[in-house]
């Protein structure tokens, strides 16, 4: 709103020099006295036209067409100011006393263009021989309002348009503008009223300058501002100086953020439940010419979230943000998203019933910013989970945010590291996260919806997902991670009733340790070495878990560690088919054959030992397994068929 006093000044300087000499020439040669006065005094070109008409009495008037005000000698060639008519009238008869009484000014369809590069700013005007006009209040070839005796009945815009151009590049442009203003006597205050159509509806503005001659001098004086838009009202009060720097109190209360934001030319926009559908805030505010912005005390009351802290912005494009910021608990459980009045989200045709949701993932809300806000809280809510203690760093940098951990307690542990997602070239995300006792139901059911394990969980993991969709990003995921658990429990398997009956579903297993680690690409987590410690039994497993599909392909392999002779008996049981019903199908068949096979050994075993003996006796030799029995027994064969012989022909 300063730019709205600026108009004010350059109309009011204008009209001093008209004025002086207004009954004494005609319209053509008043217009080129008053265009030469102008341009001494500013360094600017003034052409007021040819169409110029003047009234004398009881008010003085000028009445021109179309008005031209040069811009500066190093900006642009677009003129500083334009208007399609001035009407000017000053009452008369003070005139004859040497004051100035501005009965009206009224400009139709003005354009005002504001430039800045390089730390010049256009409307800081020079004389024509150079000499800069003073912005610190030292003496200037600007003339100063009050040498004049002026005073301003009423100052009126009509469709006016605004434009601000820094370093080349507009980064304000709107038109609709309604102003008027007065300043009745030198010692009072400058009152201005502004009726901007910016969005869907009008914004209203009122200021009060209590300085004019002051702030036209270049010096430092108080300001009081009020801007209200439907359901908003955003107030200031403190300093101002000519080149734009303020410093004081300001306020914003709106109990509707959608119908400001619409006023505001951003129509549609729905603050998530808890980031301000209705706001409160305020703060010591201080920006300076070269668009920093201070917050000091900053408190804001965002829906049911009070939020403290300090922040600082630079204003660029992008804006860069530095904000600290404490809460006691915040409250998100209804972040839906920013979503847009009227829009069919479609989720219930976008994602499968048992599946990841197929809706395209809006991020374009990473480029807005750059910087970094850091957060600590003593509980965040959402409505999948809470947090508890927590300490959260984010940083902003061209469409990719870091969000650091250190740390944040969640799922009655700790977990601290980075999550990542970028939008640079499309949309990745990613983390390194280390967990120390975090509860594995809870941290499962909520991140992969599997609810079969239990127990305190220390472990880390790595991640890295590709896609504009949350299917399409779990298909995509790799990675790696190592896991261990203590004392833990798992349902829907009882290894004691398998172990004992062969039929082990529908129980619980409780074991005494757990460890694994693994690998992820594309989507499928492969583990090969995990190791369940129980009482009596030992389980090892490898096998797949498909994060992309939902589904598990795995086989346990419990042992019983005390059966065949503490030598272990082992049952393979593969967990196979989808997250939300897998199978547990026990492989009876190979415990029987083992069974079977160890004592059909020890039966060959002892029945061997009992031959070898009994023929030992037999043969009166001792036969061992390493002989040839067949060729032993036909060697005695042969002995005792020639005694025999010899025994029957006398020989013996």
């Amino acid at each position: 709103m300063v730019w709205l006093v600026r108009i004010g000044v350059i109309l009011i300087v204008v009209v001093v020099l008209i004025a002086g000499v207004l009954a004494l020439l005609p319209g053509d040669k008043i217009a080129s006295l008053v265009a030469d006065q102008i341009r001494a005094q500013t360094g600017r070109d003034v052409d007021f036209g040819k169409d110029v008409k003047v009234t004398l009495w009881p008010v003085l008037g000028i009445e021109t067409g179309a008005i031209t005000v040069g811009n500066a000698d190093w900006a642009s060639d677009t003129p500083m100011l334009t208007a399609d008519a001035l009407s000017i009238g000053v009452a008369a008869s003070p005139l004859l006393s040497g004051e100035v009484q501005i009965e009206r000014v009224i400009a139709q369809n003005p354009v005002l263009r504001l430039e800045e590069s390089g730390g010049r700013q256009n409307w800081i005007f020079t004389t024509a021989s150079g000499a800069k006009a003073s912005a610190d209040g030292g003496t200037s070839s600007t003339p100063s309002i009050d040498a004049f005796g002026v005073t301003l009945e009423r100052l009126e815009l009509r469709n006016a348009r605004m434009v601000h151009v820094k370093d080349g590049q507009t980064d304000l442009d709107f038109d609709g503008v309604t102003l008027k203003a007065r300043w009745p006597n030198p010692t009072a205050p400058l009152e201005v009223e502004a009726a901007l159509a910016v969005g869907e509806d009008a914004i209203d503005v009122a200021m009060t300058l209590p300085d004019l001659p002051g702030f036209a001098a270049g010096r430092v004086t108080d300001m009081s501002f009020t801007m209200t838009a439907p359901e908003t009202t955003v107030r200031y009060r403190g300093k101002v100086s000519r080149t734009g720097e303020i410093a004081g109190q300001a306020s914003l209360v709106s109990k509707d953020t959608a119908l400001m934001l619409a006023a505001f030319g951003q129509p549609g926009v729905n603050l998530p439940q808890g980031l301000g559908r209705v706001a409160q805030v305020s703060a010591q505010i201080t920006y300076t010419h070269d668009g920093k912005l201070a917050l000091r005390e900053l408190k804001a009351a965002l829906d049911q979230n009070s939020f403290a802290g300090s922040a600082d912005l630079l204003v660029s494009d992008p804006p860069q943000i530095t904000a600290r910021l404490w809460i006691g608990t915040l409250d998100l459980a209804g972040l839906g998203g920013i979503s847009t009045h009227g829009s069919d989200s479609g989720d219930g045709a976008a994602a499968a019933a048992d599946g990841w949701s197929t809706v395209p993932i809006d991020v374009s809300a990473l480029a807005l910013a750059n910087g970094s806000i850091r957060l600590t809280a003593d509980m965040i809510k959402t409505s999948d989970l809470t947090l508890g203690s927590s300490d959260l760093t984010l940083t902003l940098d061209r469409s990719r945010a870091v969000l650091k951990l250190s740390p944040v307690s969640v799922f009655g542990g700790a977990v601290t590291g980075q999550l990542v997602a970028n939008n640079r070239n499309g949309l990745s995300v990613g983390g390194n996260l280390k967990m120390n006792m975090i509860e594995a139901r809870d941290a499962l059911v909520t991140l992969a919806d599997i609810d079969r394990l239990s127990g305190k969980l220390d472990g880390s993991f790595e991640f890295l997902g590709v896609g504009q969709t949350e299917e399409s990003i779990m298909r995509s995921l790799s990675g790696k991670g190592v896991m261990q658990m203590g004392q833990g429990v798992i349902s829907g398997i009882d290894l004691d009733g398998l172990m004992g009956t062969g039929s082990g579903s529908g129980g619980t297993t409780v074991f005494n340790s757990l460890t694994a680690s693994f690998t992820i690409q594309n989507g499928d987590l492969d583990n090969r070495d995990l190791l369940l410690q129980l009482d009596n039994f030992r389980a090892d497993g490898t096998g797949r878990v498909g994060l992309g599909n939902r589904d598990i392909d795995y086989l346990f392999t419990p042992v019983a560690l005390r059966a065949n002779a503490g030598k272990g008996l082992a049952i393979p049981v593969r967990v196979l088919g989808p997250w939300s019903d897998p199978a547990f199908k026990p492989d009876l068949s190979q415990v029987i054959e083992t069974a079977a096979g160890v004592e059909i050994d020890k039966i060959e075993q002892e029945a061997k030992d009992r031959a070898l003996e009994k023929l030992s006796e037999e043969l009166d030799t001792s036969v061992t397994e390493d002989q040839d029995i067949e060729e032993l027994i036909k060697d005695r064969l042969e002995d005792e068929a020639k005694r025999g012989l010899e025994k029957l022909f006398g020989f013996d």
